[in-house]
């Protein structure tokens, strides 16, 4: 951040003692462009005027004839490129809202302070800005063709990563989630979200499932002859679930490597399941007869989830990491992941927390008595061929937490 010294922040407080306390606080950190404002108008004025305008606004939430939320309204239709942080002594629930408010304008938060600010605060969340990268930079990013993806799918440059689950209480592994890539012979290694939509939207995604799935039986089946029990789960799209041939399929795909349907876990993301419920419906409950476990993943995004619990027999809910990630720190997150894990319990349901990422992450699940866990924290995900490998180094470490957990 030491780099940025001079660039642009402008302060909107309808209080002159907090503008002058606040920019004092800017100089003593180093910032020598700080304009203030004492409200919205004002501000809105000042940014449509100046030569250059502000990258970081500081903004009071608060404020007599323009309050904060008209502002930033005022401020996407501007099309605004800075960065905003919230100084208000508005709860901390009312201050999230907002965060949520302007990351769905497009507009970039950096966070948000209470009254009065801390000096020491004010510089952790002001180094956290970036530069911003314009719609123009961002479609430099290569797209490609439908036939690509196929030719890719033909040619075998799909390959599956692998992200651990282990148990909470002991550390113990229980599976691997398999976690596509392409693995592209000019451009490298690409994610998911750049091919797979171009599959689902174009009558592909049948053809990837099957090669992943594939792929996941073979590692499987390498890994058990390593002396390794790792069973596997695997994503499937919602398009999968609109084609009654495709359980079928899969059950052979299962026979012909040999494996136990017991060993494969299929995921099925809850926010997109509403569609054609009688056929995902039939699909999901041939696979439950097969004895393959189903799990509903990033449970708390979509807008029918009870529903969805009620009509379809999932084994294990995934709670989405944006409820997971932080909650020890935050009360409304908290909230939601203990209401999660105490339905889970009741419809004695496997719960697998995602995103977690560090250690209090990981206490909070100890602590409250989760099952399993999935995130940074325990792995990244990672080639078939480095598992065997992070096994015997997460053994080491499984025990030094389970020995912090005994103290």
């Amino acid at each position: 951040m030491d780099d940025h010294k001079d660039f642009r922040i402008l302060v909107i407080d309808d209080e002159a003692f907090m503008l002058k306390l606040i920019g004092k606080a800017l100089h003593r950190l180093g910032y020598s462009q700080v304009f203030t404002c004492s409200g919205g108008q004002s501000g809105l004025d000042f940014i449509k005027s100046a030569p250059s305008p502000p990258q970081l606004v500081l903004l009071d939430l608060n404020m007599p004839q323009m309050d904060g939320i008209e502002f930033i309204r005022h401020l996407a239709d501007a099309n605004f490129t800075g960065s905003i942080i919230l100084i208000s002594g508005e709860d901390e629930r009312t201050l999230q809202s907002v965060e949520k408010l302007l990351t769905s304008s497009r507009i970039t938060v950096l966070g948000y302070l209470v009254k009065p600010v801390k000096p020491a605060a004010l510089k952790l969340l002001i180094e956290r800005w970036r530069p911003f990268v314009s719609a123009r930079q961002q479609s430099s990013i290569k797209t490609y063709s439908v036939e690509s993806v196929s030719r890719a799918i033909h040619n075998a440059e799909l390959v599956n990563y692998y992200q651990p689950k282990v148990q909470v209480a002991s550390g113990e592994i229980v599976g691997v989630e398999t976690l596509v890539r392409w693995q592209h012979p000019a451009d490298g290694l690409i994610y998911p979200d750049r091919f797979v939509p171009l599959a689902e939207n174009n009558n592909l995604i049948d053809e990837l499932s099957y090669a992943i799935i594939r792929q996941a039986l073979g590692d499987l089946g390498g890994w058990q002859l390593a002396g390794l029990s790792l069973p596997v789960s695997i994503n499937l799209s919602m398009e999968n679930l609109k084609n009654l041939d495709f359980a079928d399929a899969v059950f052979e795909l299962i026979a012909q490597a040999g494996q136990s349907a017991e060993d494969i876990t299929l995921e099925v993301t809850e926010s997109r399941l509403v569609q054609s419920i009688k056929v995902a419906l039939d699909i999901l409950t041939r696979f439950k007869l097969k004895r393959v476990n189903l799990s509903i993943d990033d449970f708390g995004t979509g807008h029918s989830s009870l529903s969805q619990l009620r009509d379809f027999p999932f084994d294990e809910l995934k709670v989405d990491r944006g409820f997971v990630h932080g909650a020890w720190a935050n009360k409304k997150l908290h909230a939601i992941y203990s209401a999660s894990l105490g339905l889970a319990r009741q419809l004695e349901m496997t719960i697998v927390a995602e995103g977690v990422e560090d250690l209090d992450d990981w206490n909070l699940l100890r602590q409250s008595g989760c099952d399993q866990a999935q995130g940074y924290f325990i792995a990244r995900p990672m080639p078939a061929q480095d598992v065997p490998a992070w096994v015997a180094d997460w053994e080491i470490r499984r025990r030094e937490l389970v020995a912090q957990a005994s103290e």
